[in-house]
C-alpha cells in the first residue's frame, strides 16, 4: 500500500512538473517558493566557477537520512536508476567551469555539468559530475553520463536554514566549493593551472588590439617573469615590446628574464643599455621595487649606481641609506643619511633622513 501511494505521489509530482513546463509560456512570471533560484560565481585567477541551484529550507524537517536519503536511491519515476541527491531543489544543480579544471584531483574539461552529492551515515560522501545537466533533479539521472565521481568527507557546521553554496580557502590556483545545509558541509576542491591559462589567454589577447602596443607585450612578459614561468615566451614578448618602444622598464624586464634563464652576461649587457637611457626617478623606483621584493643587495647596487649617475641629488643618498637600514647595516645607513642632510634636501627627503637617524640613534 505504501509503495502504491508513493507511485501515485510520484506520478502527481511529475504531472505538476509537466504542466508547469507545458503552460509556462501562458502565465506571468511569479516568485519561486519555497526554494528560490540562486547563482554563485567565484573567480580563481582569471577562471570562473559558477553554480546555479535552488535553495530549499530546513523548516524543522529531518534532512539527512530522511528528506535526503543516505546513499544512492532508486527514483520512482523517470529513468528509474539508483541516483545521488540533486544537491539542491527543482532542476539539476549546474556547475560551470570557464576553463579546464581539476575537481578533487580529477581533470574536468571546461563546460557545464550536473552537480550531485551523496551522503552516508558515517559522514562520508561523494561528489558526482554528470554530462547531463539539463534534466529535472535526479529523476533522469543515468550513471552512463557520469564524468566523474570522487569521495569526500563531510564536515559538521552550525545550523544553516537555507541551502547555500559558497567558496572558501581560496589560493592563487584553487578554492573549495562548499554546500552548507542544516548542520552539514559538503566540500569540493577545485583547481586551475592559472599560469598556463594566463599565458594562453595572453597569446590570444596579443593577436587583438592589445598587441598594437608595447605595453601589452611588456605586461605579458612581466607576468611570466613574476610567476617564474614560460621564460622563452616571455623573452620573445619583451623583445617585441622593446622593438616597439625601447625604455628603461622594458630593458630591465629583459635583463631580469635573462638572469632567470641563467644568461648572466647577456643580462648585464642589457642592464648597461638600460642605465644609459634611464632617469634618476626611474632608477630610484626600480631600486625600491627590488627592496620591497626582498632583494636588498641588488637594491643597494642600483642605489649606488644612482649616486654615481646623480651625485648631487640628496634623494638618491637618502634612498641608499634606507636600503642599508632595511638590510640592517647601521653604519652605512647613517653615513648616507648624513650625506643626504648635508646637501640641503627637500623637506620630505630631510624628514625621511632625520626619521631614520633618530631610529638608528644617530640624530
Amino acid at each position: 500500500m505504501k509503495k502504491l501511494f508513493a507511485l501515485r505521489l510520484s506520478a502527481t509530482i511529475l504531472a505538476v512538473h509537466l504542466s508547469v513546463m507545458l503552460f509556462a509560456q501562458g502565465v506571468i512570471t511569479t516568485p519561486r517558493v519555497p526554494s528560490p533560484a540562486a547563482t554563485v560565481t567565484q573567480t580563481i585567477g582569471i577562471s570562473t566557477v559558477t553554480v546555479k541551484y535552488s535553495r530549499p529550507s530546513v523548516r524543522g524537517r529531518e534532512i539527512w537520512g530522511a528528506l535526503v536519503p543516505y546513499g544512492y536511491n532508486v527514483q520512482n519515476f523517470g529513468a528509474g536508476n539508483q541516483a545521488p541527491w540533486r544537491a539542491g531543489a527543482n532542476e539539476n544543480t549546474v556547475i560551470q567551469f570557464s576553463h579546464n579544471a581539476k575537481v578533487e584531483g580529477q581533470s574536468i574539461p571546461a563546460g557545464s555539468y550536473g552537480l550531485f552529492f551523496v551522503i552516508n551515515k558515517d559522514n562520508t560522501g561523494e561528489v558526482v559530475l554528470s554530462k547531463n545537466y539539463k534534466s529535472w533533479g535526479s529523476f533522469w539521472y543515468d550513471p552512463k553520463n557520469d564524468l566523474m565521481r570522487a569521495k569526500i568527507t563531510l564536515r559538521d557546521i552550525p545550523e544553516t536554514e537555507m541551502l547555500t553554496y559558497d567558496f572558501i580557502n581560496d589560493t592563487k590556483n584553487s578554492a573549495e566549493l562548499v554546500l552548507n545545509w542544516e548542520k552539514k558541509q559538503f566540500p569540493v576542491k577545485i583547481e586551475f593551472n592559472i599560469d598556463s591559462i594566463v599565458m594562453a589567454n595572453a597569446s590570444d589577447e596579443l593577436t587583438n588590439s592589445i598587441g598594437f602596443s608595447a605595453q601589452g607585450y611588456s605586461s605579458a612578459a612581466n607576468y611570466a617573469l613574476q610567476n617564474n614561468t614560460n621564460y622563452d615566451q616571455a623573452l620573445s614578448w619583451i623583445n617585441q615590446a622593446i622593438a616597439m618602444n625601447k625604455t628603461f622598464a622594458t630593458l630591465v624586464t629583459k635583463s631580469d628574464i635573462l638572469q632567470q634563464m641563467g644568461r648572466t652576461s647577456e643580462a648585464d649587457s642589457v642592464m648597461k643599455d638600460a642605465t644609459a637611457i634611464t632617469t634618476e626617478n626611474e632608477l630610484n623606483n626600480y631600486g625600491y621595487q627590488l627592496l620591497n621584493s626582498g632583494k636588498q643587495d641588488k637594491a643597494i647596487e642600483i642605489f649606488i649606481l644612482n649616486t654615481k649617475l646623480h651625485p648631487n641629488s640628496a634623494n638618491v643618498w637618502d634612498s641608499l641609506g634606507e636600503a642599508y637600514a632595511t638590510k640592517g647595516d647601521k653604519k652605512n645607513a647613517i653615513i648616507n643619511f648624513k650625506k643626504s642632510l648635508s646637501m640641503n634636501p627637500l623637506p620630505n627627503v630631510r624628514a625621511n633622513s632625520e626619521k631614520f637617524l633618530t631610529q638608528l640613534g644617530a640624530n
